[in-house]
């Protein structure tokens, strides 16, 4: 595969991590420690999120981009990292009723408020550098959501960038809201957001919080995907970022994460179970 400056890399942990990260994700199973070697650096981590795709039972209807914070993004040159959304796992938020989704008890499991963006069309393979504008040019929609992130290793975001990039970004559903009316004229510091927990309020922010915006995450992630040789398709989803920051939430609790005029979203978590796993619950591309 290609590293994220287009190197080629390896990792010959790969298949031992990815085996035992996906074993874990569909039995509902926790994880006290990093199944196995963590992986040094980011090139290695994706060569492992590569092998757990290609042994996941889904297939793959968008990414998350996540933020690598300020300290640990100078040590690995990168600030964002991502990780693949499986369709069955995406999910559309009903008016007047709470969305409901699995967690891995034992696990980690976290609800992020986010702005997610519909690509309306193949981007070119071999294009591996953007501008935040033409990424812009690229998106069709943008959709106020709920990234359900989630991981069998409850200490995931302790061990940092390595350990999120091999278990899919620590990723484990979307939440589809309605489309944000004026979003193509709007600045982004109008995209505003906040996250209420069992009724508590957790977080607030606006689109401008990821540095450089939604569009910068949209940026990142098409380069990084075209390296990878997986250009981003029409109909792909990109959350791109948490908002109101990455909230924990347990099995039985409500979050409901407030879009201004544009949408309330309520989500609940239910426990997972393995019968579930891979449940056609999704939406369609």
């Amino acid at each position: 595969m290609l590293d994220e400056t287009g190197g080629r890399t390896g990792n010959a942990d790969a298949p031992a991590i990815a085996k035992r990260l996906v074993a874990a994700r569909l039995r509902g199973e926790p994880l006290a420690a990093f199944p196995g070697r963590l992986p040094p650096d980011l090139p290695a981590a994706y060569a492992a999120q590569e092998a757990a795709i290609a042994s996941w039972p889904d297939t793959v209807a968008g990414w998350k981009v996540g933020l690598i914070g300020p300290q640990l993004a100078s040590t690995f040159h990168q600030d964002r990292l991502a990780g693949p959304i499986f369709r069955a796992s995406v999910r559309v938020a009903l008016p007047g009723q709470p969305t409901r989704f699995p967690v891995y008890v034992g696990g980690f499991a976290a609800v992020e408020g986010e702005f997610l963006l519909k690509v309306g069309r193949d981007a070119p393979a071999r294009q591996l550098d953007w501008t935040p504008e033409q990424a812009r040019d690229l998106v069709d929609a943008v959709h106020v959501g709920i990234e359900t992130a989630g991981s069998p290793l409850a200490t995931i975001n302790e061990l940092g960038p390595c350990a999120i990039v091999s278990d899919f970004g620590n990723n484990a559903g979307l939440i589809v809201g309605p489309e944000l009316d004026g979003w193509r004229t709007r600045p982004v510091t109008e995209w505003r957001c906040e996250t209420f927990i069992e009724g508590r309020r957790v977080g607030r922010g606006d689109g401008s919080v990821p540095p450089g915006g939604p569009f910068e995450s949209l940026r990142f992630l098409l380069g990084l995907n075209a390296r990878r040789g997986r250009p981003l398709r029409a109909g792909d989803w990109v959350s791109t970022g948490a908002i109101t920051g990455v909230h924990d939430i347990a099995a039985g609790q409500t979050a409901r994460v407030v879009f201004d005029d544009a949408a309330e979203l309520v989500c609940r978590a239910d426990p997972f179970r393995a019968a579930a796993a891979t449940a056609a619950d999704g939406v369609s591309r």
